[in-house]
């Protein structure tokens, strides 16, 4: 299996990139095709002993960066490590793409290049957030920031099948964020998608859920608009980061605290990994006709050796042909109404 990795993306790259895809090679078996600067990613992988074994270089001279407007840099910046690997994809010279570079870039290069399955106008963004009692999967976390009722739905059928697919989650349950639990609660937007999910076909959908409850981690899949889902995760990620912080300024306090430290350091040390984001490796754009996958522009060479184990086991589940089908169903059923 060949999987197509922007070297360049990331605040972290080309270093974190490099080592993430040479632990994958050895870890996962697949092979790497690395886009980027070739010169200075076999000067960093020689300067950090990095083994580009299992791993094919192919040469571009152009980034995509934050501050680029997306679809102005996907028109333009055709050698762009984001436009050349989505190509590659396109033409089925790889089974997936990986990048932690700029997200509108990706959606927009997800939408025109790489185009989406029958019935998605455009791919949402994907992501497994840590919680309580399972993590869950958040669509869409940013990508639409306007979603109509249909839109929901289709999140609601490509997430179940994510996480049936791809986390093992046995008959994944389905719920729709909003303001209350109650069938009325809600714009009339959010109101009509609560009655059209409850008619979707092949999702087991358990009712509307508070973001007050999101975080216990009781339901695997968390639909919303992009605008919800984005303010949503980065305020559970802000408010992971203000706990954990606030424990440790506890524990270095007082000599007591140090004490207590000292005899809890192995269930901080597991708390701590349950909450690392990075353990998940990326958000995939579900509703792409192939696997793109997202991975945080802070990564590290875990996450992305993580994301690139995500995109494997994408290919290997056939993640896309088995969402297509289950929305052909949702279409046929609309179609009949």
């Amino acid at each position: 299996m060949k999987i197509i990795l922007d070297m360049m993306g990331g605040d972290n790259a080309p270093l974190s990139t490099l080592q993430g895809a040479a632990d994958a090679v050895k870890e996962y078996g697949v092979e790497i095709l690395g886009l980027g600067d070739e010169a200075l990613l076999r000067k960093t992988a020689a300067e950090n002993n990095i083994s580009l074994a299992g791993i094919q270089l192919v040469h571009c001279s152009e980034n995509i960066e934050m501050c680029d407007e997306p679809a102005r840099a996907v028109r333009t910046k055709k050698d762009s490590t984001i436009v050349v690997g989505l190509n590659l994809l396109k033409e089925g010279k790889g089974d997936a793409f990986v990048s932690a570079g700029s997200t509108g870039a990706l959606h927009v290069g997800a939408s025109l290049i790489v185009r989406t399955l029958r019935g998605v106008k455009r791919p949402a963004l994907a992501t497994i957030i840590p919680a309580k009692n399972k993590a869950y999967m958040l669509l869409d976390s940013g990508a639409n920031v306007e979603c109509r009722p249909d839109m929901l739905a289709a999140f609601a059928v490509m997430g179940s099948c994510y996480m049936a697919r791809v986390e093992g989650r046995k008959d994944p349950s389905v719920a729709l964020a909003n303001n209350g639990a109650e069938e009325s609660k809600g714009t009339p937007v959010l109101r009509e998608a609560h009655q059209r999910l409850k008619e979707t076909p092949g999702i087991r959908f358990v009712g509307n859920i508070e973001p007050r409850d999101v975080p216990a981690g009781d339901v695997d899949v968390v639909v919303c608009d992009g605008f919800t889902g984005n303010v949503i995760l980065k305020l559970t990620e802000g408010v992971a980061k203000m706990l954990l912080g606030m424990l440790k300024e506890m524990f270095l306090a007082s000599v007591g605290g140090k004490i207590a430290y000292l005899l809890l350091r192995k269930d901080l040390s597991a708390l701590k990994k349950k909450l690392d984001s990075e353990e998940y490796g990326g958000a995939p754009f579900l509703g792409a006709r192939q696997p793109v996958i997202k991975a945080h522009g802070s990564s590290g060479p875990n996450a992305i050796k993580n994301a690139i184990r995500q995109a494997k086991i994408c290919v290997e589940n056939d993640l896309c042909g088995t969402m297509q089908s289950a929305l052909d169903d949702l279409a046929a059923q609309s179609k009949a109404e």
